[in-house]
């Protein structure tokens, strides 16, 4: 029979007992992989399937179903007060596990209490917000955070460009293997290209010098290293943004660097829009908002930010057009009307409601 793979002290599950046997995680992971999910999912479903399987009391899946599936989705929206998005990725996991890791179909879970999921406007930046957070990035997070800002980027879009997608004579930037495993191409800014080429002589220096202590091989997605064998150490495939440190293959043995963490960006970001004494709650995906809303004032046309976007529906670029409403759908405040003349200032009026008497 098999059972869990052991995760540290307190959610330690029992070894395997047949001989041979595969634990069940180890079957969540070997599935997401044959179906090309990406590793983030992959560890999403692997953390759920373990966290429903802790809340049964360490029962296996495939004694349960769905009355114990819809109990666990319930307490999720209930007790543990998660979004409505946190729990429709773990009912996804949930689907995967049985239907596709234990071979079975799930009836339709009437009893799920399903969390509504609210509809947000994004946080955007005006102009002088996105000069004021980037002025305050210094090096890699300021190339980064301008290509996020100038060319719509992901953060892990951004932190997984290798040097062959950027193609500085057409001011290109191509997207590989975005977000639903979808290749774009977008705008590299004009502005940037000499600061870029600058960047790569840097970073074709260091991988020389790798070179020349026998590393500086890249990871290949897929079985590219077996079809390519030199291609790990080939210019065109390097991270754009490499990390400072190597890490060590488990399979090849090969010592890689990796790409710059997101951690690490995304650190720079915070800092930045505190230091600029910026209210909003920014982030580096408030950049790519950004982008989308200020090309939309611009003029540009909907169907062109989308492709920019790699939105599949236009209904998800539609979003940003609450630019064009401007607070109220167009409409002037009466307040603003030109014909009312000069309106009472709280000083003419006798200062604001609980002024009276002076300071307390």
């Amino acid at each position: 029979m098999e059972t869990l793979a052991p995760r540290g002290i307190a959610d330690r599950a029992p070894e395997p007992t047949a001989k041979g046997g595969t634990r069940l995680l180890d079957r969540v992971s070997q599935a997401a992989r044959a179906r090309h999910l990406s590793p983030r999912t992959e560890q999403a479903y692997i953390g759920w399937t373990r966290r429903y399987i802790l809340f049964h009391r360490k029962r296996h899946p495939a004694d349960m179903g769905e009355p114990e599936i819809a109990r666990f989705l319930t307490s999720l929206a209930t007790d543990s007060r998660v979004s409505a998005s946190t729990q429709n990725q773990a009912l996804s996991a949930l689907l995967f596990l049985y239907q596709e890791v234990l071979g079975r179909r799930l009836e339709w879970l009437q009893n799920v209490v399903r969390a509504r999921r609210p509809v947000h406007l994004p946080i955007v930046l005006t102009r002088a917000e996105v000069d004021a957070v980037l002025g305050r990035l210094t090096r890699s997070c300021w190339l980064m955070g301008s290509l996020m800002y100038g060319s719509g980027l992901r953060l892990m879009e951004c932190c997984r460009l290798r040097v062959k997608d950027i193609d500085l004579d057409r001011g290109e930037i191509t997207v590989r293997d975005g977000k639903g495993a979808k290749d774009r191409v977008t705008l590299l800014p004009a502005r940037l290209r000499r600061t870029l080429m600058s960047h790569l002589d840097n970073v074709r220096r260091i991988h020389r010098q790798d070179l020349e202590r026998g590393r500086g091989h890249a990871p290949l997605p897929c079985a590219l290293v077996r079809k390519y064998p030199n291609a790990a150490t080939e210019w065109g495939w390097q991270w754009v943004f490499p990390a400072v440190r190597f890490y060590r293959d488990r399979d090849t043995g090969q010592h890689h660097r990796h790409h710059l963490h997101e951690s690490v960006v995304q650190r720079a970001v915070k800092t930045a829009v505190r230091n600029a004494g910026i209210a909003k709650p920014a982030s580096c995906h408030t950049l790519r908002h950004s982008f989308a809303t200020h090309l939309l004032e611009s003029g540009y046309d909907i169907r062109t930010i989308q492709e920019l976007l790699g939105h599949s529906d236009v209904s998800t670029t539609m979003i940003y057009t609450h630019v064009l409403n401007r607070g109220g759908r167009g409409v002037r405040s009466p307040l603003d009307e030109g014909d009312r003349g000069t309106v009472a200032t709280p000083a003419a009026a006798g200062g604001f409601p609980g002024d009276e008497g002076g300071s307390r």
